[in-house]
C-alpha cells in the first residue's frame, strides 16, 4: 500500500503472538531502497520475490537500511543484498551486535542467562522452561553481510531525490535508526515508537546492571520537535498520525511502572515476585523470558536514582526495598 510520496507499506507474518512486521519501500531513482527484511525465513524470500517481480516492477535494489539488530528486522539481510546485488546500511553499533548475535560462540550464553534469572528470582519449572528458549536469534537471521555501510545520528540520507535524516536510540536496542523525512513529513519509527504497544526495554544477562529505561525516556527527547502531523510507519500496528501526545503516552506508561514498584516494594522483593504486579496477564514461557527483564529494568531505574534500595538474600538473590 502506498503510504506517502514514493513510500510503500509492506505486511510480513510472523510466527509469534505479535504476528506481523512492517516493512517500506522508498523509490530511488529507478530502483528502491527497503527499509527492514523481515524474519530469514523461506516464507519472507518467495513473499520477496513475488513483491519484486509485482509491485516493485522487477527494478533494481539499491540498499537495504536496516534500524536494528532484531531478527525480524535484519533476518533477511544476507539474502537480500546477494539476492539483489546491494549493500546493507545501518548504525555501527546494531552491525556489530548482530554479528556478535549470529557468530558469536559466547552470545546469550545459557549459563550466564540461567544464573541471571536465579539471581532475580526465578526458579522451579520457570527457570527450567527458560533454557529452552536458547538460540532462538540465529534461527530467525539467516546470516549477515561480510561489511555494512555505517550511518549515524542526523546523518542525512539522499533517497528518490529527499532528504532522510537518520534518528538514532537506545533502551530497545543499542543504537537504533528512525528515519524522517522533512519533506513528506515522514518518520519510519521502526520499534522506537509504536502505536498501541511499548516497545521491549529490558534487562539482558550479559548486562544485568544496565539502565536501559533511562536510556529509551533520554531518546524519545530527539522526536519532540519534529511537527505533530508527521506521519509515523511503526514496524508494529497501524500507521499513524499524532506523535506528541504518543511521546507523551510512552512517558506516562513508564511513570505508572515506576509508581506500581515504589508501591510494591515497601517490603523487599525479588523481580520474579513482581511479574504479577506489572503484568495482570498470565505469560507463555516466551514472554516471561522478555517480562522478568523489562521488571529489572524499571528496578535498575529507581536503584539508580536512590529510589530503591538493593540487597542479596542468603541464596545470593538481589531484593529490591523502597528506600
Amino acid at each position: 500500500m502506498q503510504v506517502g510520496s514514493g513510500v510503500y507499506w509492506l505486511r510480513m507474518p510472523l510466527p509469534f503472538s505479535l504476528d506481523h512486521i512492517n516493512l517500506w519501500l522508498i523509490e530511488d531513482g529507478g530502483g528502491w531502497t527497503i527499509v527492514d527484511t523481515g524474519l530469514g525465513t523461506l516464507v519472507t524470500r518467495k513473499l520477496w520475490e513475488t513483491l519484486h517481480s509485482t509491485v516493485m516492477g522487477a527494478k533494481p535494489v539499491t540498499r537495504i537500511i536496516v534500524t536494528h539488530f532484531h531478527p525480524d528486522h535484519v533476518g533477511l539481510s544476507l539474502w537480500l543484498t546477494e539476492r539483489f546485488g546491494c549493500e546493507l546500511w545501518m548504525t555501527e553499533r546494531e552491525y556489530q551486535m548482530a554479528r556478535w548475535a549470529v557468530y558469536g560462540d559466547d552470545f546469550d550464553d545459557l549459563t550466564v542467562r540461567q544464573e541471571f534469572f536465579r539471581q532475580h528470582g526465578l526458579s522451579g519449572k520457570k527457570l527450567e522452561s527458560l533454557a529452552t528458549l536458547g538460540g532462538s536469534y540465529r534461527d530467525g537471521v539467516s546470516g549477515l553481510p561480510a561489511t555494512c555501510v555505517p550511518v549515524e545520528h542526523r546523518q542525512g540520507l539522499q533517497i528518490g531525490g529527499h532528504e532522510w535524516r537518520v534518528i538514532t536510540g537506545n533502551g530497545h536496542s543499542p543504537d537504533h535508526a528512525a528515519l524522517y523525512c522533512a519533506a513528506s513529513g515522514t518518520l519510519i519509527s521502526g520499534d522506537q515508537i509504536l502505536p498501541v504497544i511499548t516497545p521491549h526495554v529490558g534487562v539482558w544477562a550479559s548486562e544485568p546492571d544496565a539502565d536501559p529505561v533511562r536510556c529509551y525516556l533520554e531518546s524519545l527527547r530527539r522526536f519532540v520537535d519534529l511537527p505533530a502531523d508527521t506521519l509515523v510507519l511503526p514496524a508494529h500496528g497501524l500507521p499513524f498520525i499524532g506523535l506528541p501526545e504518543r511521546l507523551e503516552a510512552l512517558e506516562r506508561h513508564h511513570a505508572q511502572r515506576f509508581d506500581i514498584l515504589l508501591r510494591a516494594c515497601e517490603r523487599p522483593h525479588m523481580a520474579s515476585r513482581l511479574l504479577d504486579v506489572m503484568f495482570r496477564r498470565r505469560l507463555d514461557t516466551q514472554q516471561l523470558y522478555f517480562a522478568i527483564g523489562e521488571v529489572v529494568a524499571h528496578l535498575n531505574y529507581l536503584y539508580v536514582d536512590a529510589n530503591l534500595s538493593r540487597s542479596i538474600d542468603n541464596k545470593g538473590r538481589y531484593q529490591f526495598q523502597r528506600s
